[in-house]
């Protein structure tokens, strides 16, 4: 039977182990309500696509007596992943690794389906509160942003980067409309002070972006739109897309929350398309003929389910969450190029 994902608040949440209360202060976005879309049950198989500290997979393993996987691209999710797999006798198993390769990483462990996938896009809020990060334009450190250990940094981007692919970055990943204006003080002042550090960064964005009314950091966007390229996170989350629809088993459950527009309307394109749940067309453009196709997922949430009060009270972070799921067919998987 099908359990609808439980309005914002809701006393209807899975008892976590005594162990709980001692674990990181992090508690994750819409987590009750994560579980309760999720529906685990006994002797299924689940993916957390983003670790992290574990509040999800914790969450997920309380509710059922069920097996979970979690993947993280940040080594050091390994250590409280050994945690709480001592806690839960080996029902939680740690993958070190991009959830976007989740379906190569799972088989070498003789997982080829699972009942159910959860995806918490972007950044954590330990990760921007770590300084030596580099996620945070409020505290000083190295211009970092990689949420694993490898591959280019925030800093080699605004170093190398042409300024018109900057000022592109800038407004496509970060909807800053002083893109060309940032990406120009950035490349003058690069030839003579290259760039190491965070406020660094942000006092030259706030330099030359007049602070809005709203009273948000101007440098909010641009530090946005880099991390968002430093990781390929648009990349990434049509990969991990593409790969739950395969993974997923018939009445497998999709869970994504996402923390802004980018990553919501790739999500919610991607369903949609996936569902044949096409937008209204225009009356002055002809029907487009394309393949036709057995829809892979059915829509659970119409629109996207949002933090209640009692969260967002106690998480102000949360407060751009956006909660959307979705429940495999028992169609084929699309082909990964018609991806949204």
């Amino acid at each position: 039977m099908t359990q609808p994902v439980l309005p914002p608040d809701s006393a209807a949440s899975p008892a976590l182990p005594a162990a709980a209360a001692d674990v990181a202060a992090h508690l994750p976005v819409m987590r009750d309500e994560i579980v309760a879309a999720l529906a685990p049950r006994a002797g299924g198989c689940y993916v957390d696509g983003t670790f992290g500290e574990g509040g999800y997979s914790r969450a997920i393993a309380a509710a059922a007596d069920c097996q979970v996987w979690g993947l993280d691209r940040d080594p050091r999710a390994a250590a409280f992943a050994a945690r709480l797999g001592r806690e839960t006798q080996g029902r939680v198993e740690f993958v070190a690794g991009c959830f976007g390769a989740m379906e190569p990483l799972l088989r070498e462990r003789h997982v080829v389906t699972v009942d159910g996938v959860v995806l918490d896009l972007g950044v954590s809020s330990p990760q921007i509160d770590q300084a030596e990060r580099g996620f945070s334009f409020r505290l000083d450190g190295p211009l970092d942003m990689r949420m694993g250990d490898d591959g280019p940094t925030a800093a080699d981007a605004v170093n190398t980067l042409p300024e018109a692919e900057l000022a592109r970055i800038l407004w496509e990943l970060g909807d800053e409309r002083f893109s060309r204006r940032i990406a120009r003080a950035i490349v003058e002042t690069r030839l003579t002070t290259p760039y190491q550090r965070t406020l660094q960064l942000a006092e030259t964005v706030r330099r030359v972006v007049p602070r809005s009314r709203d009273g948000i950091d101007p440098a909010t966007r641009t530090f946005q739109a880099l991390r968002i390229h430093v990781n390929d996170e648009l990349g990434e989350l049509d990969r991990g897309l593409a790969a739950a629809e395969r993974l997923l088993a018939p009445g497998g459950r999709l869970v994504v929350v996402s923390f802004h527009s980018l990553e919501d309307r790739r999500v919610k394109s991607f369903l949609r398309q996936r569902a044949l749940v096409a937008p209204a067309p225009s009356r002055h453009a002809p029907q487009a003929d394309g393949p036709a196709r057995e829809p892979s997922f059915r829509l659970i949430t119409q629109k996207p389910a949002v933090p209640g009060a009692l969260e967002l009270s106690t998480n102000p972070r949360a407060r751009s969450a956006r909660l959307r799921v979705a429940e495999r067919t028992t169609a084929h998987a699309w082909p990964h190029e018609v991806a949204a």
